[in-house]
């Protein structure tokens, strides 16, 4: 309680609650998420949250051990804790769902029978989002292969707009900036913005520095304006395949995947949605492409520069492209067609 001193302001009341659910909660990414997302940083530090942890029944002694991990948390913004392994029911009321439990890829799989099993999971939570959670309720797909579980649960969710899915490329754009303040040398990655991901989150995305600026005596400059002609080269050879490869090479280290890097991507991408982008910063997240102003097909999730307002986003129109860009921006737009064809019977 405030004490009410002459001429300060009436308490402001405290914001509804936002239910948000995360499914594949006892799992790594989850682990690293729950403290990130409760901490305020992804919806505002005034911001409560009813939240909802889902994963399979396998599962869950697991996830009532993060429960009282997140009891002993203490966080001063989370209203109610609801863990469930209920697929069905797990989603009602929720305005937003984050869905990082998918199937994983096993040693031999083909791409094809990991489509098909993640299009089965994808389906069913796209029904039951449909049937049960908030009518404005926001979908973020982290599970791999993102973009294409994204639409498959986009294209059984009937009545809520393609518009309030997306999938995670954050990752991928936060890693090209990570090698940019690398390779000039810079205090820190919020000396970087404007970095571009095109397509899939995969082997074929298209990391273009393009558009993208750099912070120099204060001033932030366009990085074709300061890079030399040895880091232009850089720029369209080894720093591509690095950004494409980094999930391998955490992999390949760590012994892992990437984890406490998945979940402060979906922070970031989070916040930026219902936040909002800074004015002349744009970000990249995997949208509905249709209507899309750069000549990408129709009717799948691909990764594109956008800017943020309230929940909603849009795509930055005007971007210049070159033809080795476009062939690039072709390539995964490729993939991602023929995934479609592949998850959808």
């Amino acid at each position: 309680s405030h004490s009410n001193k002459m001429g300060s302001a009436a308490p402001t009341l405290p914001k509804r609650p936002i239910r948000v659910l995360i499914s594949g909660a006892a799992g790594q990414i989850g682990y690293s998420l729950i403290p990130m997302l409760l901490s305020g940083r992804a919806l505002g530090d005034d911001q409560p949250i009813d939240l909802v942890l889902l994963d399979i029944p396998s599962c869950k002694d697991k996830l009532e051990g993060v429960c009282m991990e997140v009891q002993d948390c203490g966080f001063g913004l989370l209203r109610s804790l609801t863990p469930t392994v209920d697929g069905k029911t797990a989603f009602e009321g929720c305005d937003l769902c984050i869905l990082v439990g998918g199937f994983p890829r096993k040693p031999g799989m083909l791409r094809a029978d990991l489509l098909k099993k993640n299009g089965g999971i994808f389906s069913a939570m796209g029904k039951a989002i449909a049937a049960t959670a908030s009518r404005n309720v926001k979908v973020v797909v982290v599970a791999n292969p993102a973009n294409t579980n994204c639409l498959i649960a986009a294209l059984n969710a009937a009545q809520i707009p393609k518009q309030n899915f997306s999938c995670l490329t954050r990752l991928d754009m936060n890693r090209a900036k990570g090698q940019i303040v690398s390779r000039f040398g810079l205090f820190s990655a919020n000396d970087v913005k404007n970095v571009t991901i095109w397509g899939n989150h995969s082997k074929t995305q298209y990391p273009d520095i393009t558009d993208a600026r750099v912070k120099r005596d204060g001033a932030w400059t366009p990085v074709s304006t300061v890079a030399t002609e040895e880091d232009m080269k850089y720029f369209k050879g080894d720093f591509i395949k690095t950004v494409q490869q980094r999930g391998a090479a955490v992999l390949k280290a760590r012994g892992f995947s990437s984890a406490a890097s998945a979940a402060n991507a979906v922070t970031d991408h989070i916040k930026s949605l219902f936040q909002g982008t800074a004015p002349g910063e744009h970000v990249s997240m995997g949208v509905w492409s249709n209507g899309n102003p750069y000549g990408i097909a129709d009717g799948i999730f691909y990764s594109f520069p956008c800017t943020c307002k309230n929940g909603t986003w849009s795509i930055v129109p005007g971007l210049q492209c070159s033809e080795e860009s476009k062939k690039l921006m072709k390539a995964t737009e490729q993939e991602l067609l023929e995934e479609k064809k592949e998850a959808l019977p």
